[in-house]
């Protein structure tokens, strides 16, 4: 886990000394990193500080003040609205002279700040967004798109449900670019593997009550329920689907975006049969666990997500 963190705090810092001519035109001689996240809303959990603690913890373990760097951070709630990402990434682009941005889990968000670094010639490490269209028509020279994405997720959990006999989906989808993206991905992947669509609704991003979609949803008699949404949205979407017995009446939920936070927040006997796909687990091996020993401890003993450790 260390060797992975080094490399990628080493990707951050090539970035931003590749996004100029020369190193000594990088912010006056200090590489600065901007850690752009929702640090108050539905994502703060999956993200938020612990994205901060984790790109410390990074550069830390990379050694950067004993190669001679200087590297300072900078962090921001972008409250999930692109005008106010926007809004922190010219400010820090032109203003704060910030080399790289990173993090920021919401794909709205992500698809404003990735033009604005390509057209201020900067660097972007994306690894909270998902959207697909980061790798898509959306690409650019100066993003890299780390840890997921919503293909990842569709042509894993996606497909692996139609081809266990999951051949019948009713999608319930946050309304924005990453729940679009998620349904569209997952949709393709459903149709190509033989499976079909029977419906889907969209719901506002961080939503409270899902009562009338799950309604529909139940209505349609799909078996697989899709749930393209993540974070809080996510969560309360399960803990509502099970007070309305839709798994006990014979559907099947699939949370296409789950992360370690959702789980405990939902509790075992609740997240019980979930069916997900994951790039990060902390308990897996000894040295993802020392590294969610030492980052746990410093964040309020919430494990680390795969945003965390990308």
């Amino acid at each position: 886990m260390k060797a992975i963190k080094r490399t990628i705090a080493g990707l951050a810092v090539a970035m931003a000394l590749g996004a100029g001519a020369a190193q000594a035109q990088i912010s006056d001689g200090v590489i600065k990193i901007g850690v752009l996240s929702d640090m108050s809303s539905l994502y703060t959990d999956l993200a938020g500080a612990g994205s901060v603690l984790a790109a410390r913890m990074a550069v830390e373990d990379f050694g950067a003040a004993k190669k001679g760097m200087k590297v300072e951070f900078l962090s921001a709630d972008h409250q999930n609205k692109p005008d106010v990402g926007s809004s922190v990434a010219r400010q820090w682009y032109d203003v704060d002279k910030v080399d790289v941005i990173v993090d920021v889990p919401n794909s709205g968000v992500a698809l404003a700040v990735n033009q604005i670094t390509r057209d201020k010639g900067k660097a972007f490490l994306v690894s909270g967004a998902a959207s697909s269209d980061l790798t898509g028509k959306a690409c650019s020279p100066n993003t890299i798109h780390w840890t997921y994405d919503t293909w990842m997720l569709a042509n894993g959990t996606g497909s692996a449900i139609v081809k266990t006999g999951g051949d019948s989906w009713f999608f319930l989808t946050s309304d924005y670019a990453f729940g679009h993206a998620l349904e569209r991905d997952t949709e393709a992947v459903v149709l190509k593997d033989g499976g079909k669509v029977l419906g889907k609704v969209r719901h506002p991003l961080n939503t409270q009550d899902f009562s009338s979609f799950l309604l529909q949803a139940q209505a349609s008699k799909a078996k697989i329920i899709g749930l393209a949404n993540a974070g809080g949205d996510t969560t309360n979407a399960i803990k509502q689907a099970a007070e309305f017995g839709i798994v006990k009446g014979g559907q099947s939920l699939a949370g296409l975006l789950v992360f370690v936070t959702d789980v405990h927040a939902l509790g075992l006997p609740t997240a019980q049969g979930l069916i997900f796909t994951e790039t990060f687990y902390w308990d897996r091996t000894d040295e993802s666990r020392a590294f969610a020993k030492r980052f746990s401890a410093a964040n309020k003993g919430i494990h680390p997500t795969m945003v965390h450790a990308g």
